[in-house]
């Protein structure tokens, strides 16, 4: 009998306690709620932890306010309300208030309660569904470094099954463990190992922090740490640069590789072949404006459709050129230059008239738009998609060299134009084709640097020098010589900006290849046949 009422007796205290329980918990969210009425800045720090920990379902909506300086307070009746557009709701219960204070003031504050806020939203959203927030809430906590979240990543990490964001959730922890008071030495040490391992700048300000004051074991392996994490990134830095060079000279490469087409074969010194990326860019441009006007489903197949069309206009334009002009001027170089020089001028002025002098917009498909990491470096999709297109295009005219007829005549003229004249080769039209050929090849250049560069009148002008030097330090004619120059120039060009600025990095350049050609006064790659004869 007597154990009969001792359990009767523990139902009801249990079923009590569990019906007090909502009042208990209610009474704790609205004392919070309480400290940000005061108007102190201490008493707004305790309210951000106590609503924090609260559990609260409004609990990440009155933080977010407070962050957004969209909570307010009643100074004669010290409630607590949050504005959301239009209206005013009781941030205790998250209901509309018909009838708001009309004299409601913002609870302020500063930049140590703004890094309070950045904590307590990372805790309050490191158990989120959504990964992207529970990444996001690792990576607030690990800039606050507050002592807060510390049970709440504990829980998290325990229940995280993704490593990236378990990777995340760890290195947050022990942002946290290194700037406590209360963590052991060996705990320390064994945070800084794993921001040792997170290898960013980000990792490097946060063990410099460490001062000599921390324990000597703690403090040694801080400063090694650092030292580590910057020959780690000083390494990463000379990657970052050579992809840099790799993404330049890609971009050389096809802005001279039709230039060693027309140099090599026909000994014309193109100075309007700039123009020619031009035309490539501004058919880029009018294919995306006829897009987006009827048809703007297509505009990530615009690219596709502006390179085949930029070939064939500046092609049919580089003929017209040769016929026109050039084939008057063979074996007069000076007079080839002056000519083609103008003739860059009058086609600059014939795109401002029809254009305007201003740049014009052309956008990104999406298959070329963001980027990603490899390690401490990032890699944009356009600059990754050009160079695969430029290595494509090389690949297809070599192609094209070595098994068409074009292609053979082609290298027959290069090699004895007298000899293949006498073999029935009209060496006339392998002319007219070769700097059809080169000009088409110009033109989608173009369509590549619209992606990276301005599209204006005078995109060309930018690249024809540099086009020249290519060619010239490659060695005149040779493909392959074309594609090591390019990209030697652009990768040195990138390792020395750094140390000489972009201008003098140029010269620079510029000062080695006039050594260089000293030495070797037909490039690297010399080519054997006509240039020898002439």
């Amino acid at each position: 009998m007597r154990m009969i009422f001792v359990r009767l007796f523990a139902f009801v205290l249990a079923l009590g306690l569990y019906l007090a329980a909502p009042v208990a918990y209610a009474q704790t969210f609205d004392q919070a709620l309480a400290k940000f009425a005061t108007d102190d800045f201490s008493d707004t720090d305790e309210g951000i932890a106590a609503v924090a920990v609260s559990g609260n379902p409004m609990a990440a909506a009155v933080i977010e306010a407070l962050q957004d300086a969209r909570l307010a307070y009643d100074p004669a009746s010290k409630k607590v309300y949050i504005k959301d557009k239009d209206r005013v709701l009781d941030a205790a219960t998250g209901n509309a208030v018909a009838s708001p204070p009309a004299d409601l003031e913002t609870v302020r504050v500063n930049n140590r309660l703004r890094r309070a806020i950045e904590a307590a939203l990372g805790g309050l959203t490191l158990m989120s569904a959504d990964p992207d927030k529970r990444t996001e809430a690792a990576q607030a906590v690990f800039k606050s470094r507050d002592a807060k979240t510390l049970p709440a990543l504990n829980t998290a990490i325990a229940k995280e099954t993704n490593s990236n964001i378990k990777r995340a959730l760890v290195e947050a922890r022990a942002s946290v463990v290194l700037g406590s008071d209360d963590a052991s030495e060996a705990d320390k040490i064994e945070a800084i190992a794993v921001i040792k391992a997170r290898g960013d700048q980000d990792a490097v300000s946060l063990l410099s922090g460490v001062t000599s004051d921390a324990p000597l074991p703690v403090y040694r392996a801080a400063q090694a740490g650092v030292t580590a994490i910057q020959n780690q990134l000083e390494m990463w830095s000379g990657v970052q640069n050579a992809w840099y060079g790799l993404s330049l000279g890609s971009v050389l490469l096809l802005a001279a590789i039709g230039l060693a087409i027309t140099f090599g074969v026909m000994g014309v010194i193109n100075m309007a072949h700039g123009e020619m990326v031009m035309i490539g860019a501004y058919v880029t441009f009018s294919v995306q404006e006829l897009i987006r006007t009827y048809n703007p489903g297509l505009f990530d197949y615009s690219l596709l459709i502006a390179v085949p069309l930029a070939f064939l206009v500046s092609g049919v334009i580089g003929i017209a050129i040769e016929r026109g002009i050039i084939r008057f001027l063979y074996g007069r170089p000076l007079e080839t230059l002056l000519a083609t020089w103008g003739l860059s001028l009058i086609l600059q002025q014939a795109v401002r008239t029809a254009f305007g002098p201003t740049n014009r917009e052309v956008g990104n498909p999406s298959w070329m738009s963001g980027a990603f990491e490899v390690g401490q470096i990032n890699i944009t999709y356009g600059r990754l998609w050009i160079i695969v297109f430029t290595l494509v295009v090389f690949a297809a005219l070599l192609a094209m060299l070595r098994f068409t007829r074009l292609g053979l005549e082609m290298r027959a003229v290069t090699q004895n134009r007298a000899m293949a004249a006498s073999m029935g080769i009209r060496t006339a039209r392998i002319d007219a084709l070769t700097f059809g050929l080169g000009s088409g090849i110009a033109g989608i250049a173009g369509v590549a640097l619209s992606q990276i560069d301005n599209v204006s009148p005078n995109l060309g002008q930018g690249y024809i020098i540099d086009s020249f030097l290519v060619v010239v330090f490659g060695g005149v004619g040779n493909l392959w010589g074309t594609l090591v120059g390019a990209f030697t120039l652009g990768i040195a060009n990138k390792f020395l900006e750094p140390f000489a600025g972009a201008v003098l990095g140029k010269i620079a350049i510029l000062v080695l290849i006039i050594l260089f050609i000293q030495k070797r006064p037909r490039g690297m790659f010399a080519l054997k046949g006509r240039a020898i004869e002439t």
